[in-house]
Protein backbone atom coordinates (compact mmCIF):
# COMPACT_ATOMS: atom_id res chain seq x y z
CA UNK A 1 0.00 0.00 0.00
CA UNK A 2 1.25 3.58 -0.62
CA UNK A 3 1.01 5.32 2.55
CA UNK A 4 1.35 8.95 0.45
CA UNK A 5 -1.86 7.79 -1.44
CA UNK A 6 -3.98 7.34 1.91
CA UNK A 7 -6.79 9.67 2.17
CA UNK A 8 -6.69 12.05 5.13
CA UNK A 9 -10.01 13.19 6.76
CA UNK A 10 -11.06 16.66 7.51
CA UNK A 11 -11.43 18.11 10.70
CA UNK A 12 -15.02 18.52 10.17
CA UNK A 13 -15.30 14.66 9.32
CA UNK A 14 -13.48 13.79 12.48
CA UNK A 15 -15.32 15.85 14.67
CA UNK A 16 -18.24 14.29 13.05
CA UNK A 17 -16.78 10.56 13.51
CA UNK A 18 -16.65 11.04 17.39
CA UNK A 19 -19.68 13.61 17.67
CA UNK A 20 -21.58 13.04 20.07
CA UNK A 21 -20.50 9.63 21.94
CA UNK A 22 -16.72 10.28 20.78
CA UNK A 23 -16.30 13.53 22.46
CA UNK A 24 -17.86 12.44 26.09
CA UNK A 25 -15.54 9.57 26.03
CA UNK A 26 -12.32 11.72 25.10
CA UNK A 27 -13.39 14.55 27.86
CA UNK A 28 -13.80 11.16 30.44
CA UNK A 29 -10.80 9.95 29.82
CA UNK A 30 -9.43 13.51 30.01
CA UNK A 31 -11.09 13.67 33.64
CA UNK A 32 -10.10 10.47 34.82
CA UNK A 33 -6.89 11.20 33.80
CA UNK A 34 -6.43 14.35 35.82
CA UNK A 35 -8.10 12.71 38.60
CA UNK A 36 -5.37 10.49 38.21
CA UNK A 37 -2.83 12.93 38.65
CA UNK A 38 -4.44 14.73 41.31
CA UNK A 39 -4.77 11.33 43.18
CA UNK A 40 -0.95 10.29 42.57
CA UNK A 41 0.04 13.89 43.49
CA UNK A 42 -2.16 13.22 46.69
CA UNK A 43 -0.26 10.05 47.54
CA UNK A 44 2.84 11.68 47.12
CA UNK A 45 2.38 14.44 49.47
CA UNK A 46 0.61 12.32 51.89
CA UNK A 47 4.18 9.78 52.00
CA UNK A 48 6.81 12.61 51.61
CA UNK A 49 4.66 15.43 54.37
CA UNK A 50 5.07 15.01 57.89
CA UNK A 51 1.34 14.30 58.74
CA UNK A 52 0.30 17.19 61.88
CA UNK A 53 -2.46 17.55 63.87
CA UNK A 54 -4.76 20.55 63.38
CA UNK A 55 -8.21 21.93 63.78
CA UNK A 56 -11.39 20.31 62.12
CA UNK A 57 -12.81 21.72 58.88
CA UNK A 58 -16.03 23.70 59.21
CA UNK A 59 -16.77 23.87 55.80
CA UNK A 60 -16.63 20.92 53.27
CA UNK A 61 -15.90 23.57 50.69
CA UNK A 62 -13.68 25.87 52.46
CA UNK A 63 -12.24 23.68 55.28
CA UNK A 64 -11.37 26.53 57.72
CA UNK A 65 -10.20 29.11 55.44
CA UNK A 66 -13.74 30.90 55.07
CA UNK A 67 -13.67 31.52 58.52
CA UNK A 68 -10.26 32.97 59.07
CA UNK A 69 -10.98 35.37 55.59
CA UNK A 70 -13.91 36.82 57.67
CA UNK A 71 -12.14 37.02 61.28
CA UNK A 72 -11.70 40.46 62.37
CA UNK A 73 -8.82 38.67 64.28
CA UNK A 74 -7.18 35.57 62.45
CA UNK A 75 -4.63 35.98 64.36
CA UNK A 76 -6.16 35.12 67.33
CA UNK A 77 -7.62 31.54 65.46
CA UNK A 78 -4.09 30.84 64.70
CA UNK A 79 -2.49 31.44 68.25
CA UNK A 80 -5.23 29.37 69.99
CA UNK A 81 -4.47 26.81 67.32
CA UNK A 82 -0.95 26.80 68.62
CA UNK A 83 -1.91 26.76 71.66
CA UNK A 84 -4.12 23.48 71.21
CA UNK A 85 -2.14 21.65 68.43
CA UNK A 86 1.26 22.46 68.82
CA UNK A 87 4.02 25.20 67.02
CA UNK A 88 3.55 23.70 63.45
CA UNK A 89 0.38 22.74 62.62
CA UNK A 90 -2.34 21.71 59.48
CA UNK A 91 -5.05 23.49 58.99
CA UNK A 92 -8.16 22.03 56.23
CA UNK A 93 -8.14 24.40 53.29
CA UNK A 94 -10.35 24.87 50.30
CA UNK A 95 -11.80 22.22 48.29
CA UNK A 96 -9.69 19.37 50.36
CA UNK A 97 -6.12 21.29 50.33
CA UNK A 98 -4.45 21.29 53.37
CA UNK A 99 -1.82 24.06 54.35
CA UNK A 100 0.73 23.95 57.11
CA UNK A 101 1.35 26.66 59.10
CA UNK A 102 4.57 27.75 60.84
CA UNK A 103 4.62 29.26 64.43
CA UNK A 104 7.96 28.50 65.43
CA UNK A 105 11.06 30.98 65.62
CA UNK A 106 13.43 28.27 64.00
CA UNK A 107 10.80 26.96 61.93
CA UNK A 108 10.02 30.41 60.04
CA UNK A 109 13.91 31.56 60.06
CA UNK A 110 14.46 28.13 57.94
CA UNK A 111 11.40 29.23 55.76
CA UNK A 112 12.67 32.63 55.40
CA UNK A 113 16.70 31.82 54.44
CA UNK A 114 14.82 29.70 51.48
CA UNK A 115 12.59 31.68 50.00
CA UNK A 116 12.66 32.80 46.49
CA UNK A 117 13.96 29.13 45.65
CA UNK A 118 12.51 26.72 48.06
CA UNK A 119 9.58 28.49 49.21
CA UNK A 120 7.75 30.18 45.92
CA UNK A 121 4.66 32.29 45.69
CA UNK A 122 1.65 30.58 44.80
CA UNK A 123 -0.10 30.61 41.62
CA UNK A 124 -2.64 32.60 43.04
CA UNK A 125 -0.48 35.09 44.76
CA UNK A 126 1.39 35.54 41.05
CA UNK A 127 -1.36 36.13 39.12
CA UNK A 128 -2.94 38.96 41.75
CA UNK A 129 0.70 40.45 41.49
CA UNK A 130 1.06 40.58 37.93
CA UNK A 131 -2.24 42.34 37.52
CA UNK A 132 -2.00 44.73 40.06
CA UNK A 133 1.90 45.58 39.78
CA UNK A 134 3.53 43.54 37.38
CA UNK A 135 6.31 41.80 37.00
CA UNK A 136 8.65 43.65 39.09
CA UNK A 137 10.36 42.79 42.74
CA UNK A 138 8.02 41.61 44.63
CA UNK A 139 6.58 39.31 42.24
CA UNK A 140 9.95 37.67 41.20
CA UNK A 141 12.17 34.95 42.16
CA UNK A 142 15.47 32.98 42.65
CA UNK A 143 18.03 35.25 40.31
CA UNK A 144 15.60 37.56 38.73
CA UNK A 145 14.61 38.50 42.43
CA UNK A 146 18.32 38.59 43.44
CA UNK A 147 18.97 40.92 40.19
CA UNK A 148 16.16 43.41 40.58
CA UNK A 149 16.75 43.82 44.59
CA UNK A 150 20.83 44.59 44.06
CA UNK A 151 19.68 46.95 41.23
CA UNK A 152 17.77 49.02 43.89
CA UNK A 153 19.63 48.72 46.57
CA UNK A 154 21.41 51.78 46.65
CA UNK A 155 18.47 53.44 46.46
CA UNK A 156 17.50 52.75 50.06
CA UNK A 157 20.83 53.24 51.55
CA UNK A 158 21.23 55.44 55.08
CA UNK A 159 22.81 57.58 52.40
CA UNK A 160 19.88 57.86 50.22
CA UNK A 161 17.52 58.00 53.14
CA UNK A 162 18.78 60.70 54.93
CA UNK A 163 18.94 62.86 52.02
CA UNK A 164 14.91 62.52 51.46
CA UNK A 165 14.74 63.62 55.17
CA UNK A 166 13.34 67.29 54.30
CA UNK A 167 10.71 65.35 51.95
CA UNK A 168 9.50 63.30 54.47
CA UNK A 169 9.35 66.69 56.49
CA UNK A 170 7.48 68.80 53.95
CA UNK A 171 4.64 66.34 53.92
CA UNK A 172 4.43 66.76 57.32
CA UNK A 173 4.24 70.32 57.52
CA UNK A 174 1.93 70.83 54.50
CA UNK A 175 -0.57 68.50 55.99
CA UNK A 176 0.14 70.44 59.53
CA UNK A 177 -0.64 73.65 57.45
CA UNK A 178 -3.98 72.22 56.49
CA UNK A 179 -5.45 70.90 59.56
CA UNK A 180 -4.62 74.47 61.04
CA UNK A 181 -6.93 75.94 58.51
CA UNK A 182 -9.79 73.56 59.42
CA UNK A 183 -9.28 74.19 62.99
CA UNK A 184 -8.85 77.87 62.14
CA UNK A 185 -12.45 78.05 60.20
CA UNK A 186 -14.04 75.79 63.09
CA UNK A 187 -15.93 76.84 66.14
CA UNK A 188 -14.57 75.24 68.49
CA UNK A 189 -10.97 75.06 69.72
CA UNK A 190 -10.74 71.93 68.07
CA UNK A 191 -12.22 69.79 64.82
CA UNK A 192 -13.03 66.42 63.63
CA UNK A 193 -10.97 65.09 60.96
CA UNK A 194 -11.00 62.43 59.19
CA UNK A 195 -6.90 61.18 59.84
CA UNK A 196 -6.74 58.23 57.36
CA UNK A 197 -7.37 59.84 54.74
CA UNK A 198 -4.68 62.83 55.40
CA UNK A 199 -2.41 59.87 56.06
CA UNK A 200 -3.32 58.22 52.40
CA UNK A 201 -2.07 62.09 51.01
CA UNK A 202 0.75 62.60 53.33
CA UNK A 203 2.64 59.00 51.93
CA UNK A 204 1.28 59.57 48.44
CA UNK A 205 2.37 62.66 47.85
CA UNK A 206 6.18 61.80 50.05
CA UNK A 207 6.53 58.88 47.49
CA UNK A 208 5.74 60.35 44.91
CA UNK A 209 8.08 63.15 45.19
CA UNK A 210 11.20 61.25 47.00
CA UNK A 211 10.79 58.30 44.36
CA UNK A 212 9.73 60.34 41.10
CA UNK A 213 10.67 63.88 41.72
CA UNK A 214 6.66 64.24 41.08
CA UNK A 215 5.02 66.28 43.09
CA UNK A 216 1.10 64.40 43.16
CA UNK A 217 -0.66 67.51 45.11
CA UNK A 218 -3.02 65.27 47.09
CA UNK A 219 -1.81 67.28 50.26
CA UNK A 220 -3.16 70.63 48.27
CA UNK A 221 -6.43 68.94 47.44
CA UNK A 222 -5.87 68.23 44.00
CA UNK A 223 -7.29 65.16 42.78
CA UNK A 224 -5.08 62.12 42.04
CA UNK A 225 -6.71 59.22 40.25
CA UNK A 226 -4.65 56.45 41.80
CA UNK A 227 -5.95 57.86 45.27
CA UNK A 228 -10.04 57.75 43.86
CA UNK A 229 -8.91 54.08 43.24
CA UNK A 230 -7.81 52.84 46.41
CA UNK A 231 -10.04 54.78 48.22
CA UNK A 232 -12.65 52.67 46.36
CA UNK A 233 -11.15 49.37 47.51
CA UNK A 234 -12.68 50.27 51.16
CA UNK A 235 -15.76 51.82 50.37
CA UNK A 236 -17.90 48.92 49.68
CA UNK A 237 -17.64 45.99 52.39
CA UNK A 238 -20.48 43.46 51.52
CA UNK A 239 -18.32 43.55 48.13
CA UNK A 240 -15.17 42.76 49.73
CA UNK A 241 -17.09 40.07 51.84
CA UNK A 242 -18.44 38.49 48.62
CA UNK A 243 -14.83 38.94 47.26
CA UNK A 244 -13.52 36.54 50.20
CA UNK A 245 -15.44 33.62 48.71
CA UNK A 246 -14.25 34.90 45.29
CA UNK A 247 -10.43 34.52 46.05
CA UNK A 248 -10.29 31.62 48.39
CA UNK A 249 -11.98 29.77 45.03
CA UNK A 250 -9.49 31.07 43.22
CA UNK A 251 -6.54 29.75 45.42
CA UNK A 252 -7.51 26.24 43.97
CA UNK A 253 -8.61 27.49 40.14
CA UNK A 254 -6.48 30.65 39.48
CA UNK A 255 -8.39 30.76 36.43
CA UNK A 256 -11.44 32.23 37.93
CA UNK A 257 -9.64 35.86 38.02
CA UNK A 258 -10.11 36.28 34.59
CA UNK A 259 -13.73 36.00 35.33
CA UNK A 260 -15.14 39.71 35.68
CA UNK A 261 -16.33 40.95 39.17
CA UNK A 262 -16.20 44.50 40.69
CA UNK A 263 -12.90 43.75 42.50
CA UNK A 264 -11.04 42.51 39.52
CA UNK A 265 -12.28 45.48 37.75
CA UNK A 266 -10.94 47.91 40.39
CA UNK A 267 -7.58 45.83 40.04
CA UNK A 268 -7.61 46.16 36.77
CA UNK A 269 -8.04 50.12 37.05
CA UNK A 270 -5.58 50.12 39.78
CA UNK A 271 -2.93 48.34 37.45
CA UNK A 272 -3.77 50.83 34.48
CA UNK A 273 -3.96 53.78 36.65
CA UNK A 274 -0.64 53.37 38.07
CA UNK A 275 0.85 51.88 35.09
CA UNK A 276 -0.19 55.39 32.80
CA UNK A 277 1.09 57.26 36.06
CA UNK A 278 4.61 55.47 35.87
CA UNK A 279 4.57 55.35 31.82
CA UNK A 280 4.08 59.05 32.48
CA UNK A 281 6.81 59.60 35.31
CA UNK A 282 9.44 57.20 33.33
CA UNK A 283 9.10 59.22 29.79
CA UNK A 284 9.69 62.64 31.88
CA UNK A 285 12.57 61.59 34.00
CA UNK A 286 14.29 60.06 30.80
CA UNK A 287 13.94 63.81 29.05
CA UNK A 288 15.35 65.17 32.21
CA UNK A 289 17.99 62.38 33.19
CA UNK A 290 21.15 63.91 34.82
CA UNK A 291 24.06 64.46 33.13
CA UNK A 292 26.18 62.98 35.74
CA UNK A 293 24.97 59.34 34.98
CA UNK A 294 26.23 59.87 31.79
CA UNK A 295 29.24 60.61 32.69
CA UNK A 296 30.08 58.10 35.14
CA UNK A 297 28.67 59.81 37.97
CA UNK A 298 26.53 58.37 41.53
CA UNK A 299 23.03 58.51 40.73
CA UNK A 300 21.33 56.75 43.63
CA UNK A 301 17.82 57.97 43.54
CA UNK A 302 15.07 55.49 42.80
CA UNK A 303 13.62 56.74 39.42
CA UNK A 304 17.77 57.59 38.54
CA UNK A 305 17.94 53.88 39.34
CA UNK A 306 15.72 52.87 36.98
CA UNK A 307 16.37 54.71 34.14
CA UNK A 308 20.31 53.71 34.79
CA UNK A 309 19.62 50.18 34.96
CA UNK A 310 17.24 50.00 31.98
CA UNK A 311 20.21 51.51 29.68
CA UNK A 312 22.65 49.19 31.15
CA UNK A 313 24.12 45.75 29.80
CA UNK A 314 25.32 44.09 32.74
CA UNK A 315 23.71 42.00 35.32
CA UNK A 316 21.77 44.51 36.68
CA UNK A 317 20.02 45.49 33.28
CA UNK A 318 16.25 45.60 33.97
CA UNK A 319 13.68 45.86 30.89
CA UNK A 320 10.84 48.63 30.34
CA UNK A 321 8.39 45.88 31.68
CA UNK A 322 10.39 45.31 35.10
CA UNK A 323 11.28 49.28 35.54
CA UNK A 324 7.78 50.17 35.31
CA UNK A 325 6.52 47.31 37.47
CA UNK A 326 8.89 48.63 40.07
CA UNK A 327 7.34 52.16 40.01
CA UNK A 328 4.08 50.64 40.23
CA UNK A 329 5.14 48.69 43.17
CA UNK A 330 6.51 51.74 44.65
CA UNK A 331 3.41 53.66 44.35
CA UNK A 332 1.21 50.65 46.13
CA UNK A 333 3.76 49.91 48.70
CA UNK A 334 4.54 53.79 49.65
CA UNK A 335 1.05 54.78 49.64
CA UNK A 336 -0.65 51.72 51.60
CA UNK A 337 1.76 50.39 54.21
CA UNK A 338 3.13 53.84 56.10
CA UNK A 339 -0.58 55.74 55.46
CA UNK A 340 -1.85 52.61 57.43
CA UNK A 341 1.07 52.30 60.16
CA UNK A 342 0.52 56.42 60.83
CA UNK A 343 -3.40 55.77 61.20
CA UNK A 344 -2.83 53.37 63.52
CA UNK A 345 -0.29 55.48 65.54
CA UNK A 346 -3.01 58.09 66.06
CA UNK A 347 -5.26 55.70 67.07
CA UNK A 348 -3.37 54.02 69.59
CA UNK A 349 -1.98 57.50 71.13
CA UNK A 350 -5.74 58.60 71.02
CA UNK A 351 -7.10 55.61 72.97
CA UNK A 352 -3.44 56.43 75.30
CA UNK A 353 -3.43 60.16 76.10
CA UNK A 354 -0.76 59.28 78.53
CA UNK A 355 1.59 57.84 76.40
CA UNK A 356 0.77 60.72 73.56
CA UNK A 357 1.78 63.35 76.39
CA UNK A 358 4.83 61.40 77.14
CA UNK A 359 5.59 61.35 73.58
CA UNK A 360 5.03 65.02 72.87
CA UNK A 361 6.95 65.90 76.39
CA UNK A 362 10.03 64.09 74.59
CA UNK A 363 9.63 65.75 71.51
CA UNK A 364 9.33 69.03 72.67
CA UNK A 365 12.48 68.44 75.19
CA UNK A 366 14.29 67.86 72.19
CA UNK A 367 13.74 70.89 70.62
CA UNK A 368 14.14 71.97 66.45
CA UNK A 369 13.13 69.21 64.42
CA UNK A 370 15.42 66.11 64.68
CA UNK A 371 17.90 65.02 61.88
CA UNK A 372 17.72 61.62 60.41
CA UNK A 373 20.89 60.45 62.54
CA UNK A 374 19.11 62.05 66.00
CA UNK A 375 15.45 60.20 64.31
CA UNK A 376 17.34 56.79 64.30
CA UNK A 377 19.47 57.62 68.05
CA UNK A 378 18.33 60.26 69.56
CA UNK A 379 14.23 59.83 70.38
CA UNK A 380 14.30 56.46 72.49
CA UNK A 381 10.52 56.42 73.08
CA UNK A 382 9.28 57.93 69.78
CA UNK A 383 11.52 54.42 68.21
CA UNK A 384 9.31 52.42 70.92
CA UNK A 385 6.05 53.59 70.25
CA UNK A 386 7.10 53.04 65.89
CA UNK A 387 7.87 49.40 66.39
CA UNK A 388 4.92 48.93 69.26
CA UNK A 389 2.74 50.11 66.41
CA UNK A 390 5.01 48.09 63.57
CA UNK A 391 4.65 44.80 66.14
CA UNK A 392 1.11 45.35 66.95
CA UNK A 393 -0.27 46.49 63.35
CA UNK A 394 1.65 44.98 60.41
CA UNK A 395 0.00 45.96 57.33
CA UNK A 396 0.34 42.72 55.59
CA UNK A 397 -1.02 40.24 58.24
CA UNK A 398 0.26 36.51 56.97
CA UNK A 399 2.17 35.17 53.77
CA UNK A 400 1.47 31.95 51.89
CA UNK A 401 4.17 30.26 49.97
CA UNK A 402 4.20 26.99 47.80
CA UNK A 403 7.06 24.65 48.19
CA UNK A 404 8.60 24.11 44.98
CA UNK A 405 10.76 21.34 46.27
CA UNK A 406 10.97 18.75 48.84
CA UNK A 407 12.08 20.12 52.31
CA UNK A 408 13.28 19.10 55.86
CA UNK A 409 11.74 21.91 58.41
CA UNK A 410 13.78 22.04 61.96
CA UNK A 411 11.50 23.19 65.00
CA UNK A 412 12.95 24.56 68.34
CA UNK A 413 10.74 22.49 70.38
CA UNK A 414 9.13 18.96 69.51
CA UNK A 415 5.64 18.19 68.46
CA UNK A 416 2.80 15.53 68.31
CA UNK A 417 2.19 14.48 64.65
CA UNK A 418 -1.31 12.95 63.67
CA UNK A 419 0.58 9.34 64.41
CA UNK A 420 1.34 10.34 67.66
CA UNK A 421 4.63 10.28 67.68
CA UNK A 422 7.12 13.33 68.85
CA UNK A 423 9.49 14.95 66.07
CA UNK A 424 11.21 17.71 66.05
CA UNK A 425 11.37 18.22 62.49
CA UNK A 426 8.53 17.94 59.84
CA UNK A 427 8.97 16.70 56.45
CA UNK A 428 7.46 19.00 53.59
CA UNK A 429 6.83 17.69 50.01
CA UNK A 430 7.40 19.78 46.73
CA UNK A 431 3.53 21.55 46.40
CA UNK A 432 2.74 21.82 49.90
CA UNK A 433 1.06 25.47 51.22
CA UNK A 434 2.82 26.83 53.80
CA UNK A 435 1.33 29.94 56.29
CA UNK A 436 2.98 31.96 58.25
CA UNK A 437 0.36 34.70 60.04
CA UNK A 438 2.68 37.75 61.30
CA UNK A 439 0.16 38.59 63.36
CA UNK A 440 0.16 35.75 65.44
CA UNK A 441 3.94 35.76 65.82
CA UNK A 442 3.95 39.48 66.21
CA UNK A 443 1.36 39.50 69.28
CA UNK A 444 2.29 36.02 70.43
CA UNK A 445 1.33 35.54 74.27
CA UNK A 446 3.91 32.48 74.29
CA UNK A 447 6.53 34.53 72.22
CA UNK A 448 5.85 38.35 73.61
CA UNK A 449 4.97 37.49 77.26
CA UNK A 450 1.20 38.01 79.28
CA UNK A 451 0.91 41.62 78.11
CA UNK A 452 1.21 41.09 74.41
CA UNK A 453 -1.78 42.39 73.12
CA UNK A 454 -1.45 45.29 75.02
CA UNK A 455 -0.29 49.03 73.51
CA UNK A 456 2.96 48.95 75.51
CA UNK A 457 5.93 51.05 74.51
CA UNK A 458 7.84 50.75 77.44
CA UNK A 459 8.30 46.83 76.55
CA UNK A 460 11.33 48.63 73.65
CA UNK A 461 13.13 50.27 76.46
CA UNK A 462 14.77 48.05 78.77
CA UNK A 463 16.62 45.09 78.33
CA UNK A 464 13.73 42.61 79.66
CA UNK A 465 11.71 44.00 78.07
CA UNK A 466 11.81 41.84 75.29
CA UNK A 467 11.58 37.95 76.47
CA UNK A 468 13.27 35.31 75.39
CA UNK A 469 11.31 34.03 72.74
CA UNK A 470 11.29 36.90 71.05
CA UNK A 471 14.43 37.20 70.80
CA UNK A 472 14.80 33.66 68.93
CA UNK A 473 12.36 35.58 65.73
CA UNK A 474 14.95 36.73 63.25
CA UNK A 475 13.42 39.85 61.76
CA UNK A 476 13.88 43.34 62.04
CA UNK A 477 13.45 44.27 65.58
CA UNK A 478 12.42 40.44 66.39
CA UNK A 479 9.34 41.03 64.11
CA UNK A 480 8.14 39.56 61.51
CA UNK A 481 6.51 42.97 59.81
CA UNK A 482 9.08 43.75 57.12
CA UNK A 483 9.43 39.52 56.67
CA UNK A 484 12.99 38.39 56.67
CA UNK A 485 15.47 36.60 54.60
CA UNK A 486 15.98 37.36 50.84
CA UNK A 487 12.29 38.97 50.37
CA UNK A 488 12.87 41.53 53.71
CA UNK A 489 11.36 44.95 52.47
CA UNK A 490 13.69 46.69 50.72
CA UNK A 491 12.21 50.04 51.73
CA UNK A 492 12.08 49.21 55.36
CA UNK A 493 14.44 51.80 56.49
CA UNK A 494 12.61 54.39 53.91
CA UNK A 495 8.99 53.44 55.84
CA UNK A 496 10.22 53.98 59.37
CA UNK A 497 12.13 57.05 58.96
CA UNK A 498 8.65 58.57 57.12
CA UNK A 499 6.56 56.93 59.78
CA UNK A 500 9.22 58.55 62.38
CA UNK A 501 9.38 61.90 60.72
CA UNK A 502 5.45 62.36 60.35
CA UNK A 503 4.82 61.13 63.78
CA UNK A 504 7.68 63.09 65.27
CA UNK A 505 5.80 66.46 63.65
CA UNK A 506 1.96 65.90 64.13
CA UNK A 507 2.29 64.82 67.82
CA UNK A 508 4.21 67.90 68.81
CA UNK A 509 1.75 70.09 67.04
CA UNK A 510 -1.69 68.58 67.81
CA UNK A 511 -3.54 66.70 70.62
CA UNK A 512 -5.36 63.84 69.42
CA UNK A 513 -8.80 62.34 70.60
CA UNK A 514 -11.36 59.46 69.87
CA UNK A 515 -14.45 61.28 68.68
CA UNK A 516 -16.11 59.15 71.41
CA UNK A 517 -14.15 58.67 74.29
CA UNK A 518 -11.21 56.18 74.46
CA UNK A 519 -12.99 53.27 74.27
CA UNK A 520 -14.29 54.12 71.07
CA UNK A 521 -14.32 50.33 68.76
CA UNK A 522 -12.06 50.25 65.73
CA UNK A 523 -12.09 47.30 63.56
CA UNK A 524 -10.42 46.02 60.36
CA UNK A 525 -11.96 46.78 56.56
CA UNK A 526 -10.69 45.76 53.57
CA UNK A 527 -9.47 47.27 51.17
CA UNK A 528 -6.04 46.62 49.08
CA UNK A 529 -4.41 46.03 52.59
CA UNK A 530 -6.15 45.35 56.14
CA UNK A 531 -6.96 48.88 57.32
CA UNK A 532 -8.57 50.60 60.64
CA UNK A 533 -11.66 51.79 60.75
CA UNK A 534 -14.04 53.03 63.49
CA UNK A 535 -17.21 51.00 63.65
CA UNK A 536 -20.29 52.99 62.22
CA UNK A 537 -17.95 54.92 59.80
CA UNK A 538 -18.24 54.20 56.10
CA UNK A 539 -15.33 52.94 53.89
CA UNK A 540 -12.09 53.03 55.77
CA UNK A 541 -13.27 55.98 58.53
CA UNK A 542 -11.17 56.94 61.04
CA UNK A 543 -12.30 60.54 62.64
CA UNK A 544 -10.49 62.43 65.66
CA UNK A 545 -10.98 65.16 67.73
CA UNK A 546 -7.90 67.23 67.34
CA UNK A 547 -6.85 70.45 68.68
CA UNK A 548 -3.43 72.48 68.08
CA UNK A 549 -0.87 72.13 71.14
CA UNK A 550 -0.69 75.27 73.21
Amino acid sequence: MNIFTIPVPSPSSLWTTIHPGGAFNVACSFAALWALVKVLRMLRWRMKTTQLLGPPRTSLVYGVSRDLAISQDSAAMYERWTTEYGVVYMIPSVLGQTTVILCDPRAIAHFYARETRTYVHTPLSLALLESSVGKGLIWSHGETHRRQRKALTPAFSNAAIRKLTSVFYDSAYKAKGQWDNVIESSKDDGAVIEVQNWMNHISLDTVGIAGFSHDFGALDGKPASVTEVFDTFGSNQKASAVNEVFILLASVFPIILKIPSKRQNLFKKLSATMGQISNELLIRSRREKDVSIGEGGQENSIIGLLIKSEGQDTEFHMSEEEVIAQMRLLLLAGYETTSISLTWALIELSRHPDVQTRLREELLAFGPDPTYDQLKANLPYLDAIVHEILRLHPSVPEITRLAAADDVIPLSEPVRTASGNMTDNISIAKGTLITISIGAINRSSTIWGPDAKEFKPDRWLTEDGIGGKAKEVQGHRHLLTFIDGPRTCLGKDFAIMEFKTVLSVLVKNFVFEMQDGPDTPVEVARGVLPRPRVVGEDGTGVPLRIRRYE
